[in-house]
């Protein structure tokens, strides 16, 4: 059978390439020995269904506990408890069959949904009785769950390990999905009324919280070697390491670059990858918005993504009414993450992909033509682009910037969107932008050449020389001697006249031009 990369469902050995998923699971084994109840969360198609059938099919093969994988993905989004138990029911029947055949399902009356409040709790009893081995019960999707059936479903399995002493209940049980327990869904008045879902649960499953981490740069390389001994064709150390990069170690992202190279792109074993065929496959990703990518770009509208989006785009501040819980359904996405100590977008395709969905539209209405910017000897001409650009801001692009629904970014997507729509086909932007860091950094690239553009919004409490200061920072980063800093000044006292200027400034040792918008 010939091996791929997998980029729909959990994997299935021998038919995919991929890593051992006892190594991601970290302590879960121990956890499970020690009768403990937990979440296992992660973004979307990090490996979390790959890895609890692993987990299952592995312990129900070495033989000291009996355990069954339940997907609720067919009780998503139904509030009525009636209605989703009757879906919750055939999961377990399902789960039952495939996994503890030997045990069969339950009594009828057992299995009787009416009356729902005791219905889970009902069911998790007599399969716990019935077994004879210590009963693992693994919920994926249990995030999926809503409303009073996800308060329902969470009551009844604190009841059941409030009694497990002595009563049969499940050893262990994991809750798996984007997001732990502490931040599942809830309207505001549902969690004051069910307060003990907000903190630390009495069977601690917020204390044991887990989840499951990116791949590491020698894990990608890994993961590509196993092509490499499948078929020859081999992933130059550099294109190995760019896969890691864009991907930051995702396991769909660097699945789904891979098999667009290998399957689509280079499909002659002979030939070896290197860091351009990558970098096409990113861009194939990003154009053709695969199922992830959708699926991601689908909740940009959702204002609990925009308040954390809006201001992570202009390098600001979150105002006061954005809530833990915003930043929490954020990461459960996998949208972003915390590192050194900050929130950043995840990953530098997800850092291209936010701003070219949010700007597509409006890009493709920009009369701007890409060849009017090529000089005759193939290099861009940097200062014509951004004297169109200030013409066509005064014009429409300050208008059209209130309306992409991210107000404190507007002006910044409207420059990226002109960019974008100015190097397609012969360049990229690549964004480095998070919150707090007071700015947008844009590089660029076209061809050989590397145009630095650091973006910030003109307030009264910041001076010209702060904003100088911190582009020659970036500049002294990037390795380049001389960029653009662009000013957007959206005072409305200031006059057209007194808003759009060119200038050079020689600072810090750097030549930086100076654009006010």
């Amino acid at each position: 059978m010939n091996l791929s990369f997998n980029t729909a469902g959990p994997c299935i050995p021998g038919e995919h390439y991929m890593l051992p998923p006892e190594r991601r699971l970290g302590p879960v084994l121990e956890h499970i020995e020690h009768r403990k109840y937990f979440t296992l969360h992660a973004g979307r198609q990090t490996g979390k269904t790959t890895s609890a059938r692993w987990l299952v099919e592995h312990l129900n093969r070495e033989g000291r506990l009996r355990a069954a994988w339940v997907d609720l993905q067919v009780a998503r989004e139904e509030p009525d408890p009636a209605k989703a138990f009757e879906a919750v029911l055939y999961a377990l029947d399902t789960a039952v069959e495939r996994d503890l055949p030997d045990l069969g399902r339950p009594a009828d009356d057992v299995r009787c949904v009416d009356p729902a409040s005791t219905f889970v709790v009902r069911y998790l009893r007599d399969l716990a009785a019935r077994s004879d081995r210590p009963l693992v019960v693994l919920f994926d999707e249990a995030d999926g769950l809503v409303g009073a059936a996800m308060v329902s479903f969470l009551t009844q399995l604190r009841q059941g390990y409030l009694d497990r002493s002595r009563t049969p209940y499940p050893s262990s049980v994991a809750l798996i999905g984007q997001r732990q327990v502490r931040d599942y869904a809830l309207a505001v008045e549902q969690r004051r009324a069910v307060a003990w879902l907000g903190t630390t649960s009495p069977f601690n499953i917020t204390a044991e919280a887990m989840t499951l981490g990116p791949f590491t740069d020698a894990e990608v390389a890994e993961l590509l070697a196993q092509h490499t001994a499948a078929t020859g064709q081999r992933f130059e150390p550099e294109a190995a390491q760019r896969i890691w990069e864009l991907g930051q170690g995702h396991p769909w992202l660097t699945n789904a670059m891979a098999d667009q190279i290998v399957r689509r792109d280079v499909r002659d074993r002979a030939v070896p990858i290197t860091p351009a065929h990558v970098e096409a496959a990113k861009e194939t990703l990003i154009l053709e918005r695969r199922s992830h990518i959708d699926s991601l770009i689908a909740r940009l509208r959702e204002p609990r993504v925009q308040r954390v989006l809006d201001p992570m785009l202009a390098g600001g501040q979150t105002d006061s009414d954005v809530l833990d819980d915003d930043f929490s359904y954020a990461l459960g996405l996998g949208l972003i993450r915390f590192h050194k100590g900050r929130f950043e977008i995840a990953n530098p395709i997800y850092r291209e992909v936010v701003p070219r969905a949010l700007t597509f539209i409006r890009q493709a209405q920009i009369p701007a033509e890409p060849a009017a910017y090529v000089r005759p000897d193939g290099s861009l001409d940097m200062g014509k682009l951004f004297t169109d650009w200030q013409a066509f801001w005064r014009k429409d692009g300050h208008l059209a910037a209130e309306g992409f629904g991210y107000r404190e970014s507007g002006p910044h997507l409207m420059l990226m969107a002109f960019l974008q729509r100015v190097v397609n086909g012969g360049g990229r932007v690549e964004r480095d932008y998070g919150l707090g860091r007071g700015a947008l950094d844009l590089m660029i690239c076209w061809r050989d050449e590397r145009h630095a553009i650091e973006v910030k919004v003109r307030r009264d409490t910041e001076t010209e020389t702060d904003a100088l200061d911190q582009v020659a920072r970036y500049l002294d980063h990037a390795g380049l001697g001389e960029g653009w800093l662009v000013m957007f000044d959206l005072r409305k006292e200031r006059s057209w006249a007194e808003k759009l200027f060119v200038r050079e400034v020689a600072h810090g040792g750097k030549m930086v031009r100076l654009l006010g918008c």
